[in-house]
Order: C-alpha cells, then structure tokens, then sequence
C-alpha cells in the first residue's frame, strides 16, 4: 500500500513537467484576406479538363477545354479556354479568358478579366471581347461551382453557371456529372446568342486514372438550346438538340 502511495505521488508530481514538454495543439488559423502574403510560394497547375470526340454521322466533332493557373494561395492568374469544332469542314468556335483571381473565403475566390469569342468557317474568321466577373469554388457538399457575368462593347449582358461533381466510385475510376446553363438580356444573332434561356448542357464522364495525371474516360453529352438561341441554330441548319456519346482524354501537370 506505501508503495502505490509513492508510486501515485511521483507521478502526480511528474505530470506538470511532462505536460509543459508536450507541444501544443495547432490551432486552425482564422481566414484573413491578404493574410501571410509574404510567405506565399508560387504554384502553377496546367489541366486539359476535356478532350474528346463525339463520332456522329455528319462528321467527326472534336471539343477541347481547359486552363493554366498561376499564383500563391490568394492571388492567381488564370487562362481558361474551350474549342469545338468538325475536323472535316474546318469550321468550329472557341472562347479564351484571362482572367485576375482573388481568394475571398475559404472556399471561394472572386475573377474578373477579359473573354474572347472567336468562330471560324468557309474562310471567315469572327471575334468578339467581352468584359468577364465571376465567382469559382465549392459549394457545400464538395459542389464545384463556377457562376459568371458577361458585358460586350455593344452593351450585351449574358450570364453562365457552371458545376460539377466528383464521385470516387474507385481510388482510380471516377464517374464526373457536370452541367452548363447560358442566359442572356439581349438577342445577338450573329453570335447564335437569344434573349432569355439560350442553352442547357449536361455531361456524364466515366473516366479510369491510368496515374492521377493521366485518365482516358468516356461518356454521354446533351446539348439542348430554347427559345430564339434553338431558332437561330435552325436556321442554321443545326439542331435545337443533340445527344452524342464522347470518347476523350484528361491531362494535367
């Protein structure tokens, strides 16, 4: 018994000292904006998001999308672009961003920069600016979500939502359902752009990681336009809307 005793005091006395070698506990820094900005290190990622064919027969449509992001933790710069065209005719569109990137929270961070559209066929070549604002980030439930705002010299105002989700069905084999909303105030016909609700895009992509910077995948895409935007296309000589099964490719660095 004098022997726990002794036992219980040494350690009763011990532990205080013990404690005062431990480390403490981090605790998890409040965000601040512009926070740090010193210690910041530079990292830049290079993603070729999709790149894909879609055999039809009418021909062979090959769409690309993607962006080269440079910057600390709370600034970057970002180049975002997107084509699809017909291999055969060698006519399609594109649209690039440059765009200034500010973390404002946690998840979210504000851009704002230039865009350039740009069409081509039958020898002609057509472009037009528009001034671009928008928000990129997740959402809660692990939702990447991408709303934007843009302003043409003409005075034009359309609005995109973009979003997406990532399912890890494996370590390697990820299933990616996204979707694509387009509005617009005014109606530009040159551009295939109506008032109101222009177009709904939806993906489904199955893709299998060969290693994380490399994942062949496959996939279902609905395209489908209303309004004046499914009324210009037909005029056209398109579809108001169209359905292909897509073979593609997904890179990063």
């Amino acid at each position: 018994m004098l022997r726990f005793a002794f036992f219980l005091t040494l350690l009763l006395v011990a532990a205080p000292a013990l404690a005062q070698d431990e480390p403490p506990f981090p605790e998890y820094p409040a965000f601040k904006p512009g926070a740090g900005m010193g210690e910041q290190h530079l990292y830049s990622l290079l993603l070729l998001d999709q790149f894909e064919v879609a055999p039809a027969l009418d021909g062979v449509p090959v769409a690309a999308e993607g962006f080269y992001r440079i910057g600390t933790d709370y600034t970057r710069f970002y180049l975002k672009g997107e084509a699809e065209g017909l291999v055969e005719d060698w006519a399609g569109d594109a649209e690039a961003q440059a765009l200034y990137s500010r973390l404002i929270s946690p998840y979210f961070e504000a851009q704002a920069g230039l865009r350039l559209d740009m069409a081509w066929g039958e020898g002609d070549l057509r472009a037009r600016p528009l001034l671009a604002v928008g928000l990129e980030g997740l959402a809660p439930y692990w939702f990447e979500v991408e709303p934007a705002l843009f302003l043409s010299a003409k005075g034009n105002l359309s609005a995109r939502f973009e979003g997406s989700y990532e399912l890890l069905i494996t370590q390697r084999l990820v299933l990616q359902p996204e979707a694509e909303v387009n509005v617009a105030l005014q109606e530009v016909a040159a551009w295939g752009v109506g008032a109101g609700l222009n177009d709904v895009e939806l993906g489904l992509r199955l893709r299998y990681e060969i290693k994380r910077e490399v994942a062949p995948y496959v996939g279902v895409r609905w395209h489908n336009r209303f309004g004046s935007a499914a009324d210009l296309a037909r005029a056209e000589g398109g579809d108001a809307s169209e359905t292909a099964l897509v073979f593609g490719l997904r890179l990063w660095r």
